[in-house]
């Protein structure tokens, strides 16, 4: 495994076999809180994480875990667990790396004279707010020191354990802009426990986006990824796009599915099993890359633009103000490892 940007070489006791000697992990853990999944914790040499020439609004980012337990099938974060010798399906669900001293770093690299307070984003790659963090609590730490660096702040997760820090957040965005935006793309309650089982129900994150509206916080919502010919019919994205404007979202980003190599062999085995009539439509309309084919997203912008309108929702209402009401899309899968 490629673990080497760690330092520390120490074997610790209750190390899963075969991993003690890896340079930099400090050990793994496995709880029965957590069946199924390993926490892998690692000393990180740098927390921050440079995207620049991406066309995103942002060029910087954090992650302060690698893998994700939402197990969505579509994450197009999964190739990233190639990069550590595991793989892009089951592994990526269930060995989790966790950076613990992600804070720690961060603070001294904001610290740096260097450091030009350029935005921050989090949960670009995998989500900040999924289940291990209400074990690890990483994300208060970072919250603060970037608030406290004078730095802007936006995060984007389908985790409904950020509500633990609406509070703290909302005392940052007195010193500096801080955005908080929520994934919500499957508004099928059935299909959404198929496709993400480790995800907080549907009704569960409206009422998310409710409170943070109450908190005083601008919400975008990024939906997707639309799923073609599962969730993109005009009645299931306006009936979507309704529940959104009344939980009171300030804006909306909708993307379609994109199926990157070490992604699109995990989504098309679901399909198979899921869906089997669709595997060939799915296959031409990806024939030629990872994105669907230009005349399906042309009818589709086409589809949603009014249904947007109609709701309150400006086409480009995610993008104009990033952090202060962003969804953002992903960053490249390709950052450093730690």
């Amino acid at each position: 495994m490629r673990w080497a940007g760690q330092q520390l070489d120490v074997e610790t006791p209750g190390t899963l076999p075969g991993l003690g000697s890896i340079a930099g992990l400090v050990r793994s853990v496995t709880t029965p809180e957590f069946q199924g999944i390993t926490f892998h914790e690692v000393l990180a040499r740098s927390a921050l994480n440079s995207v620049p020439g991406t066309a995103l609004p942002f060029n910087w980012t954090v992650n302060p875990y690698r893998g994700c337990t939402h197990a969505c099938r579509y994450c197009f974060a999964r190739p990233t667990h190639k990069y550590l010798e595991l793989d892009t399906g089951q592994d990526f669900d269930r060995q989790i790396v966790v950076k613990t001293n992600v804070a720690e770093v961060l603070r001294r690299e904001l610290a740096r004279p260097s450091w030009n307070r350029e935005p921050v984003a989090l949960g670009t790659n995998t989500d900040p707010y999924q289940r291990a963090e209400g074990r690890y609590r990483l994300m208060p730490g970072i919250i603060k020191a970037l608030a406290s660096s004078g730095t802007p702040l936006s995060i984007l997760t389908k985790g409904t354990l950020l509500r633990r820090d609406l509070g703290l957040l909302s005392a940052a965005s007195a010193d500096v802009p801080v955005g908080v935006a929520v994934s919500l793309a499957l508004g099928d309650e059935v299909l959404r426990r198929r496709l993400e089982p480790g995800v907080p129900s549907v009704r569960g994150r409206l009422d998310f986006i409710r409170a943070i509206r109450d908190a005083g916080l601008p919400c975008g919502v990024m939906v997707a990824p639309v799923l073609p010919w599962l969730t993109d019919s005009t009645e299931q994205l306006d009936h979507l796009l309704g529940q959104l404007a009344e939980a009171g979202a300030t804006g909306v980003t909708p993307l379609v599915l994109h199926l990157r190599p070490g992604v699109k062999e995990w989504f098309m085995q679901w399909l198979a099993h899921d869906h089997p009539a669709l595997v060939s439509r799915y296959e031409s309309l990806y024939a030629h890359g990872s994105y669907a084919s230009p005349s399906y997203r042309r009818a589709f912008d086409q589809k949603v633009r009014p249904l947007l309108a109609n709701h309150g929702f400006a086409r480009t209402s995610g993008h104009r103000s990033h952090p202060t009401n962003a969804p953002h899309p992903p960053e490249p899968t390709q950052e450093p490892l730690f």
